[in-house]
């Protein structure tokens, strides 16, 4: 891990100038769709690399909707990474809702793996992790090293919510409605809940369940 870079003195550009001169090989920046902030700063500060895009075929509409979008806007190839089996195949093989009986499962098969797979072709990927979603990512850091020996980038850990709606207000950028509308944190639509103001921004992440990581950012986590 290089720690000068994970100082937090250290911008969102200047983290993605160091990966675009440093990082040997075909880099990733992975999106959520939930905003498209590290989709505009990845185009201005790191444009050779590619957006990756996890489809997990249980997306809210309007998530698909704001993925069709950036991929017109921007230049970048948007890879679609999709899981092995297809969801109707999923619940013949497991049972119907196995992310209610078993999310941990479920967002292995339809997070994990399918990242995993894809990123066997990239030198290093991008996220889109802010210390301020919760505690779970109250450490996370800015650059590091990833269970496969792949660098991982955070550029935006040291950003608030607020920085970040600053940023789509300024920049004009693309907003994923559901926002606005009580969603700070937006995954699947099988297993995201609205929050009230104040919560903590994940809590509507797998409402119910002890389980606040879908696995992606989880040390160790491999398909």
């Amino acid at each position: 891990m290089n720690h000068a870079l994970d100082s937090a003195v250290k911008s969102a550009e200047e983290i993605l100038t160091w990966a675009d001169e440093h990082v040997q090989g075909p880099i990733a920046v992975t999106l959520s769709m939930e905003n498209t902030v590290l989709a505009e700063l990845a185009n201005r500060y790191l444009p050779r690399a590619d957006f990756l895009f996890l489809d997990t075929e249980y997306h809210f509409p309007e998530t698909l909707e704001v993925a069709d979008a950036v991929e017109q806007r921007y230049p970048q190839t948007l890879v679609r990474a999709t899981a092995e089996l297809s969801k109707k195949e999923q619940d013949q093989k497991y049972g119907p809702m196995l992310y209610m009986r078993d999310p941990g499962a479920c967002c292995q098969m339809r997070k994990v793996a399918p990242l995993h797979n894809t990123l066997a072709n990239y030198a290093g990927w991008v996220t889109g992790i802010r210390r301020a979603d919760g505690p779970s990512r109250a450490d996370a850091p800015g650059v590091s090293k990833d269970a496969a020996g792949r660098w991982k980038i955070s550029p935006l850990i040291h950003w608030s919510l607020e920085d970040t709606e600053a940023f789509i207000q300024s920049e004009g950028l693309i907003r994923h409605p559901l926002t606005t509308q009580g969603y700070p944190s937006i995954g699947c639509a099988t297993c995201t809940l609205p929050v009230s103001p104040g919560d903590d921004p994940r809590a509507g992440r797998w409402a119910g369940h002890k389980k606040t990581e879908c696995g992606l950012h989880v040390e160790g986590a491999r398909s």
